[in-house]
């Protein structure tokens, strides 16, 4: 096997299993962390190791007033409201259950495309909106869902942020940012960061909790700094780069299986029938979004990672 297979490999497995285990670290995390606070510290750490990569790989990490505030419009969007907001969330929702919903991320951007672009849909396109539509309905229309409380809000507020990574993924494609995706990526943390330390204090969360944390959360919190943000955020720009975007898009349908997975093994979380054909469905209807021909010509981030 030659280097670069190999690295492909690693590279996968990044975005399917580290970005796939982001959402346990997370929910163990916010356990013992404020929600907005730990986002604060996971990137503004995250941003800052970044930076000091793509300074020693001697790229400028200068960029123009334009891109600072498009850096900070797309911070905004991907990392306070969509990841900050998400994973608060997480106190209310199962972690598998969150996955699935940041899975319906393709279908949100399809959407917001036809909508601001007028771009027509293509049959896998309407087949996928159908199948995705149908297997939300399937997920979140359990009784279960409507006994425990918290869990509507949760859920709410996690499509909302999917809505939010969405219309970011719209706007990134067509701003004027860092032509560098380490200066980009450092900088929209870095900002998001900040942002999130002011709406931590705006909601007044006890940051205080970071003196008693667990070794377990400490160990949660450093996962998602190394691997969740840097690693597999490095491989999955490294793939874009040698495989196809249909290949890489994969990790849509890939990280809620691990997630669902690790939820119901580490965390006991509760796996009904209802819930393993939704996400059958639902998973379907990702696939045939991300397999239309047109996702090659479109510049779109990620599905939402927490």
């Amino acid at each position: 096997m030659n280097k670069q297979k190999l690295l492909i490999i690693l590279a996968f497995f990044s975005i399917y299993f580290v970005w796939g285990s982001t959402y346990l670290f997370n929910k163990i995390a916010v356990s013992e962390l404020p929600p907005l606070f730990l986002a604060a510290i996971r990137f503004s750490m995250a941003g800052i190791l970044i930076l000091v990569i793509a300074k020693l790989l001697k790229k400028s990490i200068k960029i123009t007033r334009q891109q600072f505030l498009n850096s900070t419009i797309a911070g905004f969007l991907f990392l306070v409201y969509g990841n900050g907001v998400f994973v608060w969330a997480l106190k209310y929702v199962d972690t598998g259950f969150a996955a699935l919903l940041a899975s319906t991320q393709p279908l949100f951007v399809l959407f917001l495309l036809r909508l601001i672009d007028g771009k027509k849909m293509q049959k896998k396109s309407i087949i996928g909106v159908g199948l995705g539509l149908l297997g939300m309905y399937l997920l979140v229309s359990q009784k279960t869902i409507a006994t425990s409380e918290g869990m509507v809000l949760g859920i709410f507020m996690m499509l909302s942020c999917v809505l939010s990574w969405s219309y970011g993924s719209v706007f990134v494609s067509k701003a004027d940012l860092p032509k560098n995706f380490l200066v980009s990526t450092g900088y929209q943390m870095f900002i998001s960061s900040v942002l999130l330390i002011f709406c931590s204090l705006a909601f007044k969360e006890d940051i205080s909790t970071i003196k008693t944390i667990s070794y377990k959360v400490q160990m949660a919190v450093v996962f998602l700094i190394l691997f969740g943000s840097i690693v597999a955020f490095t491989a999955f720009n490294y793939l874009l780069k040698v495989v196809s975007p249909e290949k890489v898009s994969t990790s849509a349908y890939v990280n809620p299986v691990v997630a669902l997975f690790l939820g119901w093994y580490f965390l006991d979380e509760k796996l009904t029938n209802q819930s393993i054909i939704a996400t059958f469905v639902l998973l379907t209807g990702v696939y045939f979004i991300t397999s239309r021909k047109r996702i090659a010509k479109q510049k779109v981030r990620p599905s939402q990672k927490t």
